[in-house]
């Protein structure tokens, strides 16, 4: 696309294009973003020779899009190259700032100007409500406009149904350390970037700037900025990053970990995960990431004490005391200290022997009441306290457990005889096993008092 034309499509109303004021200070990221599809970095695996997107980009052939990633991988970026490269009217939203009326003002405008096809880019469209969502979809349907839609949190729970259906979903992934290299070389020698300073840094600089902004390209450019701007001054003389200023740098910054949004309930999965598998470290990983990312101590106790009884159970009993007892501790002791007892349970729950043969008993339970519905209460089992209940022959022909050798009686406690619980091998359990069927094989012999 000839300059001339860039500049006229970046051209217009306040609200089309990304903001490119002639003057004042633009952060380096923003001074660096890609101008093209190729020259996004670190999504290979949708910008691939051979990849879907870029061919329909070349076509000019798609429809709307959704592109779903954490921060810093490039998704407006890659909205800004693929406007560029189709030469569409492009209007940027955030969905944060906007309301319904700019959003009808700006659909009312794309039907005037219907032969510039618009593209309109709604940056963290989970913002929009349901009404605000559905305001887009005849426009969208009808080809007026096509929507590209960016998102750090997963489509399926934040963008309605027809929307979501209307649309092609693309996953950005972190940006790789290699690719993400590559940017922050180019940054320090291009003039858009930070070229006229005169500043270099070496292989294992930049491979550290990479490894501490955790995937986001975002934060690593800026990381980088922060630290020339940090440098002293010498006229005319070169300049070089070390080690120790990135390490000083890295020292002050907290890792990316959104609480409540995705980056929560997929590092709690990880940590849930390390635990079922039984591998102490990397739990300890997963609790550490939480904590510096700032979790909530009790969530993640919270979780300890599900985990108990639904991957350990029976195997360990003492799993579940000892994980309420966390639980207590976090309420009463707090952070920092309280890490120490989440440390503790959480290696002991990982090295516990594991059964979830509770868990699907109680879903086998579940499954028998829907299938075959509600059971009475035999008349044997029924209370027998009062008077009334009494006459109404309740509580008769029940035999008293106690009275029985073993206390087993060998008496039925439902009218329709089920079985749910299936012991496993794993720890304690194994005693349970072989003490049922010890009790099986009572209760089928005739049972007398003790």
């Amino acid at each position: 696309m000839p300059e001339k034309e860039q500049k006229e499509f970046f051209a217009g109303s306040a609200k089309e294009a990304s903001p490119a004021p002639s003057r004042g200070y633009r952060p380096l990221a923003a001074r660096m973003r890609p101008r093209s599809l190729a020259e996004v970095a670190g999504q290979d695996h949708l910008l691939g020779e051979d990849s879907l997107l870029p061919r329909l980009v070349r076509r000019n052939e798609f429809g709307s899009l959704l592109l779903y990633g954490p921060p810093g991988t490039g998704k407006t970026s890659l909205a800004e190259a693929i406007a560029r490269e189709t030469a569409s009217r492009f209007v940027q939203v955030n969905a944060v700032l906007s309301n319904t009326a700019e959003i009808r003002d700006i659909l009312r405008m794309a039907r005037y100007r219907e032969e510039e096809r618009t593209i309109v880019f709604i940056d963290e469209i989970h913002r929009f409500n349901k009404a605000q969502q559905d305001l887009l979809l005849p426009d969208v349907e009808a080809g007026v406009i096509r929507l590209i839609g960016a998102t750090t949190h997963n489509p399926g729970f934040y963008v309605n149904a027809p929307l979501l259906s209307r649309s092609h979903l693309f996953k950005l992934e972190p940006v790789g350390e290699e690719a993400m290299i590559g940017v922050l070389r180019r940054a320090l020698t291009e003039e858009r970037g930070l070229g006229a300073m005169r500043v270099t840094a070496g292989e294992e600089v930049l491979r550290l700037l990479a490894r501490m902004s955790d995937g986001d390209l975002r934060r690593a450019l800026n990381a980088l900025e922060t630290i020339v701007l940090g440098l002293e001054t010498a006229e005319g003389k070169e300049r070089a990053i070390t080690e120790e200023a990135v390490r000083r740098f890295a020292g002050e910054r907290q890792i990316r970990y959104d609480a409540g949004e995705d980056e929560h309930y997929d590092t709690a999965s990880a940590y849930i995960k390390s635990l079922r598998g039984g591998d102490p470290d990397a739990a300890l990983y997963w609790l550490a990431k939480m904590l510096a990312g700032g979790e909530e101590p009790r969530f993640i106790a919270r979780r300890m004490v599900i985990f108990a009884s639904e991957d350990v159970g029976l195997a360990d009993p003492r799993a579940l005391q000892l994980a309420v007892a966390c639980f207590q501790a976090c309420e009463q002791v707090g952070l920092p200290e309280c890490r120490l007892n989440l440390s503790h349970v959480t290696v002991f729950l990982a090295c516990c022997p594991k059964s979830n043969s509770t868990t699907e008993a109680i879903a086998r339970a579940e499954a028998h009441l829907k299938e075959h519905g509600v059971q009475a209460v035999p008349s044997w089992l029924r209370d027998s306290h009062t008077a009334f209940n009494k006459a109404l022959g309740q509580g008769e022909g029940y035999l008293y457990s106690h009275q029985f050798e073993e206390a087993v009686s060998g008496q039925s406690y439902m009218e329709t005889p089920a079985e749910f619980y299936h012991p496993q091998e794993a720890g304690l359990e194994a005693r349970i096993k072989d003490r049922l069927a010890h009790w099986k094989s009572l209760r089928r012999r005739p049972r007398r008092k003790a």
